[in-house]
């Protein structure tokens, strides 16, 4: 038989106290009281560890910031939910950062109470679905977005990530993702949208880096009739198709200077003016920003505002790369097999121990983004032996580039990828013309795909002239 979770609850007022006591029996868990922080701490260091800790955020001596701030030092794996009669958003995210598994606005209803401690007490969240076949059983979380996104958390920094997303999802405040390029910065921020009050409101993407200077500003803030040439009619920017959601800058560093001194006014006054405009507009648009720089360096070297970074970071969240939650690949070949195949209206293709273990040595600096392309050209090529050739061979030259960074030899990489892709196209241009140019008996003799043929042929510029000058890059290099 399994025995009820032990929830140590601390309030100063007692008839909080008796009443949070009482709803938390009628569930049947045990429950333990204490009157304040040093009471807590005292029950902590006895131990047993309770399994949750229901604490007020409101008492006098140490309040429950402190007490959280030393129950994290004391069980660092101790789970909170705070409970408080104000709704600050300061100590809401200050209480986030310290590690609270959640947070209560008194006074509070029983469902919305009991809610914060069956998700604090499990390590599923109400609106994700807890996988329960593939190479991991049971132990990977995905949350289905929109537009065929999904958030996988199956690695425990993508658990503990998804954990704060749900509680930085109830605040609204802007946040900070950090990260390399790929590794799923923008599918975060579509989670803690969705998570949000404003998840029935549209979220927007605004991709920094992809428009200059002028263009952005009428992106992000609109235009009226006549503010520039071939301006014929007024334009809402961005920030208005985001009121009541939320809106992503993706690459925020890439932003101009002058362009962040605006951002920055939107974010302290909510109010902007569109170009050509005299009249201030008013926006409720929460702000999600996403970039993959060296933050400190930017600011450092004035391409980065200080005083926009500080604006923005209220919550930072760093994505890590795919080569550091390795267990997380198999789980993505999965996934991505099943939607692309889906999208692409063919049947899912198998996925061999052979690839999985290929995927697993390969160092994706492309992160997600290149996990996902390399299941796009298994579907297109049904060919997986080409696809374990390819990661085999950029393993190869990542290799040889490490030697090249420690020799000094800069361009031996070059070289080899040269001389690879020379062998190779030697190798195909021989099969093509023992065979007269027969696509399907070279295919065979080379044991490809005939689509990986047909591919490497346009990839090598192979024609039946057989004029390819094989060598020339090599030289160049």
């Amino acid at each position: 038989m399994i025995s009820a979770p032990n929830i140590l609850l601390v309030d100063d007022e007692p008839s909080v106290l008796r009443y949070t006591k009482t709803l938390l029996e009628i569930e049947n868990y045990n429950v333990e009281t204490a009157g304040s922080g040093e009471e807590a701490l005292q029950r902590i260091n006895r131990g047993p560890a309770p399994h949750l800790i229901v604490l007020d955020m409101v008492m006098p001596g140490m309040d429950g910031l402190q007490t959280l701030e030393n129950c994290k030092k004391l069980r660092p794996d101790q789970k909170v939910v705070m409970i408080s009669c104000v709704n600050d958003t300061n100590k809401v995210v200050q209480a986030i950062k310290l590690g609270a598994s959640d947070y209560v606005t008194k006074p509070f209803l029983s469902p919305q109470f009991q809610g914060a401690i069956r998700r604090a007490l499990s390590p599923l969240a109400s609106n994700a679905r807890q996988v329960t076949d593939g190479p991991v059983k049971g132990s990977e979380l995905v949350d289905d977005l929109d537009n065929d996104f999904f958030f996988l958390a199956a690695s425990p920094a993508m658990k503990q990530i998804r954990a704060q997303a749900a509680l930085i999802a109830k605040v609204n405040v802007p946040v900070l993702l950090l990260g390399e390029s790929g590794v799923g910065k923008e599918i975060l921020a579509r989670l803690i949208h969705k998570m949000s009050i404003r998840a029935h409101r549209p979220i927007v993407k605004v991709n920094c880096a992809a428009l200059p200077a002028d263009l952005l500003e009428s992106e992000l803030f609109g235009y009226e009739a006549g503010a520039f040439t071939g301006a014929n009619k007024s334009k809402p920017g961005k920030f208005e198709m985001a009121h009541k959601g939320t809106i992503l800058l993706d690459e925020i560093g890439e932003m101009s200077a002058a362009l962040q001194a605006k951002l920055l006014h939107v974010l302290q006054d909510g109010t902007f003016s569109r170009l050509g405009g005299r009249v201030n507009v008013s926006v409720d648009a929460r702000v999600l920003a996403a970039t993959n720089i060296d933050v400190k360096k930017a600011i450092a070297e004035r391409k980065l505002r200080e005083d926009l970074y500080y604006r923005l970071n209220a919550f930072t969240v760093t994505v890590p790369p795919l080569r550091e939650r390795r267990e997380e690949i198999p789980i993505l070949l999965r996934y991505y097999m099943n939607n692309l195949a889906r999208q692409f209206g063919k049947n899912a293709l198998p996925i061999s121990d052979k690839l999985v273990q290929e995927c697993m040595r390969y160092a994706w600096p492309g992160n997600l983004r290149e996990l996902g392309n390399l299941v796009k050209r298994y579907l297109v090529l049904e060919d997986e032996n080409q696809l374990v050739d390819e990661l085999q061979s950029k393993s190869r030259d990542a290799s040889a580039e490490d030697g090249a960074s420690s020799s000094g030899h800069g361009g031996l990489k070059a070289l080899v990828r040269s001389l690879k892709d020379d062998a190779e196209a030697r190798e195909i241009q021989r099969a093509l013309d023992d065979s007269n140019w027969n696509r399907k008996v070279a295919a065979a003799e080379l044991n490809i795909s005939y689509k990986a043929l047909l591919y490497k042929i346009k990839q090598h510029g192979l024609s039946p002239s057989g004029s390819r000058e094989f060598g020339l890059r090599a030289k160049a290099n």
